[in-house]
């Protein structure tokens, strides 16, 4: 069994021609019955060892954390009096580099190099953020009113700003598609820490974050499309981090409006279920046009409960949540099985100047190389 990646090194060492690797994926996916742009691919594990390197890293990463914070607490540098020590996630993100130093740049292991640039970048945020706390002392944050969700706001924007330079570098030195929604995420967390931190403790503010989710989530995938637009076929590694960016939008916009319409507040009514099914039809027709199935997934706790609450009131309360999983699951099953027919459906009524950004629909892609 050959993979893509095979395919790429035999080019490189000259085995193959360019155009014979070409060729050959393109026989492969004629093959198959669905257009390869269609299929959403991107890398995540090209064998069994991807997983073994990953459960050995995470096992790894878990010893030195460990090791850090019983040096942090035996040194004193913690927080409070027996809280997390900066030094265990700074020696989670230094090994993590290390790590990647082998298996991302020279074994370019897929899994394994999402797990260690997740690892780098989240021990820096937190090796920053309780650096911080310790700086300016705990009991900064004890009184209402003494400007503690200030200084906390500021301490969180530095950490996220950090972050986003953590991933600026990463992404520098090993290109990992996923190091582009790492550095998206750490940018969209410094402002809404600057936006905590001048609000302060109003109680508007859930509303204020809440809007402002919003608006970054849209800005995320605006992003997203950005990527996406440059790579219609999607067979470059741009598709890749367009799909990461896909998905870290779609819970920044979905979560905020089903909040903000005060539609998961645990007591759904009939009008509010009706609402939050018609905002998935909107969503499901939206990533039928980009071809990305992120926001449907994201949508889908909200949806299934409030397909729960309305089969509840309608009187069926034993067999509501069975009903849910029947029609949701069944219903994603029929839109998977008829994705490109639904999908050409929806594109065809685009204008043909938003159709050129998006992948074709009926054609055959090449699959994209790994």
């Amino acid at each position: 069994m050959y993979t893509q990646n095979d395919l790429d090194e035999a080019v490189a060492a000259g085995a193959i021609t360019p155009e014979s690797a070409t060729a050959l994926r393109a026989y492969v996916d004629n093959q198959r019955s669905a257009p390869g742009a269609d299929e959403e691919h991107f890398r995540l594990i090209t064998g069994f060892n991807d997983i073994f390197v990953s459960v050995a890293a995470a096992i790894l990463l878990f010893a030195v954390g460990f090791l850090g914070q019983s040096i942090g607490q035996s040194l004193g540098f913690h927080v409070d009096t027996d809280g997390p020590s900066p030094l265990a996630p700074a020696a989670i993100a230094a090994t993590a580099w290390g790590l990647a130093m082998f298996f991302t740049a020279r074994r370019r292991m897929a899994l394994p190099s999402i797990l260690l640039l997740l690892a780098f970048v989240g021990g820096v945020v937190a090796a920053v953020g309780f650096t911080g706390v310790i700086a300016v002392g705990e009991q900064r944050f004890d009184g209402p009113n003494d400007g503690g969700e200030v200084v906390a706001g500021m301490i969180a924007a530095t950490a996220a700003a950090v972050g986003a330079l953590a991933a600026f570098v990463h992404w520098k030195r090993f290109r990992v598609p996923i190091t582009v929604a790492a550095g998206a995420a750490s940018v969209a967390g410094i402002v809404v820490a600057l936006l905590a931190s001048a609000i302060g403790n109003v109680p508007a503010l859930k509303d204020f974050l809440l809007g402002a989710v919003l608006l970054l989530g849209v800005g995320v995938f605006l992003y997203a499309m950005r990527w996406d637009s440059s790579d219609p076929a999607r067979v470059t590694r741009r598709s890749d981090v367009a799909f990461w960016l896909h998905l870290l939008a779609a819970p920044m916009i979905v979560h905020p409006v089903f909040t903000l319409l005060g539609l998961n507040d645990g007591n759904a009514t009939v009008g509010e279920g009706l609402t939050v099914v018609a905002i998935y039809v909107l969503l499901g027709v939206a990533a039928l046009a980009i071809d990305r199935r992120a926001l449907l997934v994201s949508a889908l706790a909200y949806v299934l409960f409030a397909l729960n609450e309305l089969f509840r009131q309608f009187g069926a309360v034993s067999l509501n949540i069975a009903l849910t999983a029947l029609v949701i699951g069944s219903a994603l099953l029929l839109l998977s099985a008829f994705w490109h027919q639904a999908r050409a459906a929806v594109v065809e009524m685009l204008p043909g100047g938003l159709r050129s950004y998006l992948p074709a629909t009926g054609s055959r892609a090449i699959p994209r190389p790994a």
